[in-house]
């Protein structure tokens, strides 16, 4: 499993040598895949290898860490380059040793922008008295706010003269699509995976495309100083994946480095750490090979990812496959062999530790930023002026959820938002694709309304949330999930679903999953910490508005992770709400008179003195079905006063978030979003339809 760990650098006995499976062929392995009973028996092989070579690390302890890694690389998928013949484009490629181009890919809070940050730090990267804050990488307000990576972002380090560009990539499954794109820019990826947890969805999600390309890949078991740590069953878990996604023999070879990202410690053995970084940059130079490039082919560059700067326009980003780009070097930008058009590179740049710093000239196998071209898009090729080929554009997965967008049609439009038209609304959600590969967007029934759809609930959220931020009025209804037709049956798309909760929650959590269509997969203990982990394939449908219940059944301790599996047969109708909404009856501003004899009803989203409207949704109702209230009604004032003035105690409003707002409402409610306030209210063209 951890391959040739304190293995001597002039010693000839290696792992292939030790593992009769290795020279497997194809057949032979995919049987080995299928049956269960030999992939326990291939897993015992490799675990018994793991102990030979920690027994031998413990003799040869004196040998350096960068003699104690060594590696069995998997062969980089080669990009196709047009139609020339394979024989021809393998004899005129090379591979640059002085590069390394990896990506950092995890589940969802298992370290990867903090690792990163240890690894800037370490490179000297920053002055010694220069202040640093928390996950430098995250540089978005939004990803600050919410504690996740939403963009991927680049960054550069030198170590014994060798460049490292490195890629951080988002760890929620709704991002996906970020880390798919990214993936044609690097041969290797760092997987880092927690030392408590384990592999999780967004774990096998990011490891079946990076198989799928064909990189190198080396294992980090990250926070190895956590009190509840299981590196074994880490790494078995692990190894188990790679098995289940069809990994070759080479590719489950992987390098395991274990590694505590805040404090900037790492080593190949959970009991013997070094004070730095160390050996997991040996692990990167040694395992993870150097771009293969044609130096003297013609030029080409892949358009991965766009940003965008007043000054400098749009900004290309990818990697040099081949050739040599310089700046004010004329171009051809290529979106398919019929689709070509010329172009100049004003401005050149590659990233230099934190910062872009201008370059004369690239050669390929570097990461570039690319300037002067302003319609470019991702997914497109810069080529030679003369006999320049397109590369094989970006492909990503299909959306699965949808939402419908439309102006604000409520009284208080305008009050606070500086963008409210269609047109508006239509030039920006047009804008995103530019950039958002995985998200589509449809005209509606009308002209007003747009249809986007994504990935998740979150990443759409995500959207809604800049969009506000920028200035933007408007409404969204709620989220539903894009069914599909296959041989005249309908189905619906399923996700891996999968709960870590206290042991004396776990039966209400069942409860509910099992309301909702879920089926068990799987139930295990999660060790000391006394926690379940409860594994469910549930419709997509059932897990709309299922993160906020499942909180309020587990008292706010369980944690739920989920990714999309596949295509299903339809389940059949589930209710994902019990409770109606507490409607208000008339336009004007909330009193506590009123409030004090509506709380009585449910619970209140509005506290005294708020200005609201004839239709607004104000509270909970406590049984099914709606109720219309009057929150402005005022006490009748007299000039006579038979008793004392009666204290008024309210209770606190609730406060939901725009994607507690989002979980919440039904068919016939939507949401208004404005700059400064997050308002529901109940769907004006539902309401006349009822009536």
């Amino acid at each position: 499993m951890e391959m040739a760990i304190g293995s001597h650098a002039n010693s000839k006995l290696t792992p292939a040598s030790v593992l009769p499976s290795r020279n497997l062929g194809p057949s032979k392995r995919n049987s080995v895949v299928s049956s269960s009973m030999l992939k326990r028996q291939l897993l015992g092989d490799r675990l018994s290898l793991k102990a030979y070579w920690k027994s031998f690390s413990l003799n040869s302890s004196r040998i350096p860490s960068r003699n104690s890694v060594k590696c069995s690389v998997s062969q980089v998928a080669e990009t196709s380059t047009g139609d020339v013949d394979d024989t021809q484009i393998k004899s005129l490629l090379i591979r640059r040793n002085d590069i390394r181009n990896i990506a950092i890919v995890a589940h969802v809070d298992h370290g990867k922008t903090t690792l990163v940050d240890s690894m800037l730090k370490q490179s000297k990267v920053f002055r010694d008295n220069q202040f640093v804050q928390e996950r430098i990488m995250d540089s978005n307000d939004l990803e600050r706010e919410r504690g996740i990576t939403i963009l991927s972002k680049n960054t550069s380090i030198t170590y014994n003269d060798t460049k490292i560009n490195i890629i951080d990539t988002p760890g929620h499954s709704d991002f996906g699509g970020e880390v798919e794109r990214i993936l044609n820019m690097v041969e290797g990826v760092l997987l880092v995976v927690d030392s408590v947890e384990g592999p999780m969805p967004q774990t096998r999600f990011v490891l079946k495309k990076a198989l799928e390309f064909g990189h190198a890949v080396v294992v980090i078991v990250n926070k190895i100083d956590r009190p509840s740590a299981r590196p074994d069953y880490v790494i078995n878990s692990t190894f188990e994946l790679f098995i289940e996604l069809n990994a070759s023999d080479e590719q489950c070879d992987f390098q395991v480095i274990y590694a505590s990202g805040l404090k900037g410690k790492s080593g190949l053995s959970p009991e013997n750490l070094s004070e730095d970084l160390g050996p997991l940059f040996e692990s990167i130079v040694r395992c993870i090979p150097g771009p293969q490039i044609a130096k003297d082919g013609a030029l080409q560059m892949l358009a991965t990812n766009i940003e965008y700067e007043e000054h400098k326009g749009r900004i290309a980003i990818g990697r040099l496959h081949a050739g040599i780009l310089r700046r004010g070097m004329e171009v051809r930008v290529c979106s398919s062999d019929d689709e070509c058009r010329f172009a100049r590179v004003s401005e050149l740049f590659v990233y230099d530790k934190f910062n872009r710093v201008p370059a004369e000239t690239v050669e390929a196998g570097d990461i570039c930023a690319v300037c002067g071209i302003d319609d470019i898009q991702i997914g497109e090729t810069i080529a030679d002026k003369t006999s320049g080929r397109p590369l094989p554009s970006i492909k990503v997965e299909e959306p699965t959820v949808r939402m419908a967008f439309s102006i604000n049609t409520s009284p208080f439009v305008g009050r606070e938002g500086k963008y409210v038209t269609s047109r508006n609304l239509r030039d920006r959600l047009y804008r995103e694709l530019e950039r958002n590969l995985a998200m589509r967007v449809q005209d509606g029934e009308t002209s007003d309304t747009f249809i986007v759809s994504g990935r998740g609930t979150l990443h759409i959220t995500i959207l809604i949330e800049n969009m506000r931020r920028e200035g933007y009025e408007f409404m969204v209804g709620p989220p539903k999930v894009i069914n599909k037709r296959v041989n005249d049956k309908l189905v619906e798309p399923y996700e891996i679903a999968i709960v870590e909760v206290p042991e004396e929650y776990m039966g209400p959590v069942v409860e509910l999953l099992g309301r909702r269509r879920g089926q068990m997969i799987d139930m295990q203990g999660t060790g000391s910490e006394g926690t379940t982990l409860l594994k469910y394939k549930i419709p997509t449908r059932g897990l709309l508005g299922l993160r906020n219940v499942i909180l309020t059944v587990s008292r706010g301790t369980a944690v739920l992770n989920t990714i999309f599996d596949e295509y299903g047969p339809w389940a059949g109708d589930l209710s994902t709400r019990d409770l109606g909404s507490l409607v208000a009856f008339e336009d004007g501003t909330t009193t506590s008179y009123a409030i004090s004899s509506s709380q009585d009803r449910g619970q209140m989203f509005v506290g005294p003195g708020v200005d609201v409207y004839k239709g607004q949704i104000i509270g909970i109702h406590q049984r099914p079905g709606d109720l219309s209230l009057n929150v402005c009604k005022k006490k009748a004032a007299t000039n006579v006063r038979s008793n004392k003035e009666q204290t008024v105690v309210l209770d606190s409003p609730l406060d939901y978030s725009l994607d507690d707002c989002i979980e919440y409402i039904q068919e016939d409610e939507l949401v208004e979003v404005t700059p400064l306030s997050i308002r529901m209210c109940k769907n004006p063209k539902t309401v006349k339809k009822s009536r």
